[in-house]
């Protein structure tokens, strides 16, 4: 599981829905966890809830024998939206300025000179900006996945709603994010051998120390995307970089112009990632 599901399912433990007996629970005891959780939780949260309690439903009986009644889920997944307890996220479009990006570059350049053995966090970074990636699939890559004369990787068991394992993508590799892989040492199976708790805690530490208002590790991955775009690449090139199946789901950035890249001389990739002379 990911870390996402395990911090909801854990979560859900609390709550008095996981004490009772698997074959007594039905829509209606559903339905009044997730107005519990509306209380102090967004509608987009509550469905999470619900979408993670139902993979748990859906193989519970057939897997390990446990009563657990699928179609009770969906019954209050159709009440819930009925009664707005459920819904969807608003999209994000927070993107990281050069400066907020110089300042945790800084803060962890620091950091790593002061601790050589701790995680690189200037290099997952950058690589997660320029790449693309999600975190969890940066630290599932390994060179073995790595086709470096096609400057692309394979990203397994790529986030998807209806096929979660074995979704395992080619995607291509913009220049800078190939230099970085190119910089780190091969010591381990995995490129980024590093855990995506320890890499999620520490930018959100950062994010905090240093003053930076909403920034989320996920927000690099919105600027990825919108770079491809302001240097000129089309909806199909850039979903062949960002994994993305869907390209109605690229549309919202296709009103970005042409700006050129902002990140064509920005500092800090030849510092942590210079190239081969």
């Amino acid at each position: 599981m990911g870390r996402t599901k395990t911090q909801v399912l854990n979560a859900i433990k609390s709550f008095d829905i996981a004490d009772m007996a698997c074959a007594d629970i039905n829509s209606q005891h559903i339905t009044a966890f997730a107005t519990e959780l509306r209380k102090t939780r967004s509608a987009a949260t509550v469905s999470n809830y619900l979408s993670h309690l139902s993979a748990v439903f859906r193989i519970a009986r057939p897997a390990w024998g446990f009563e657990l009644n699928y179609e009770a889920v969906r019954d209050a997944f159709i009440v819930g939206k009925a009664l707005g307890l459920t819904g969807r996220a608003q999209s994000r479009e927070r993107r990281p300025t050069i400066e907020e990006m110089d300042k945790l570059m800084g803060h962890f350049a620091e950091r790593y000179a002061r601790r050589p053995t701790s995680t690189p966090m200037q290099k997952i970074t950058a690589f997660a900006m320029f790449s693309t990636r999600r975190l969890e699939e940066i630290t599932r890559i390994e060179w073995g996945d790595l086709d470096e004369k096609g400057s692309r990787v394979l990203v397994r068991d790529m986030k998807n709603p209806g096929e979660k394992i074995g979704n395992n993508v080619w995607c291509d590799l913009p220049p800078p994010a190939l230099q970085i892989i190119r910089s780190m040492e091969r010591a381990e199976d995995r490129i980024f051998p590093f855990s995506t708790y320890a890499i999620g805690a520490a930018f959100t530490r950062a994010v905090a120390l240093l003053g930076i208002e909403d920034l989320h590790f996920h927000d690099l991955r919105h600027e990825g995307v919108s770079r491809l775009f302001e240097i000129g690449l089309n909806v199909p090139h850039v979903a062949a970089v960002s994994g993305h199946r869907s390209w109605n789901s690229l549309k919202r950035y296709t009103h970005l112009r042409q700006l050129g890249d902002k990140w064509a001389d920005w500092q800090w990739l030849e510092r942590i990632a210079p190239e081969a002379g």
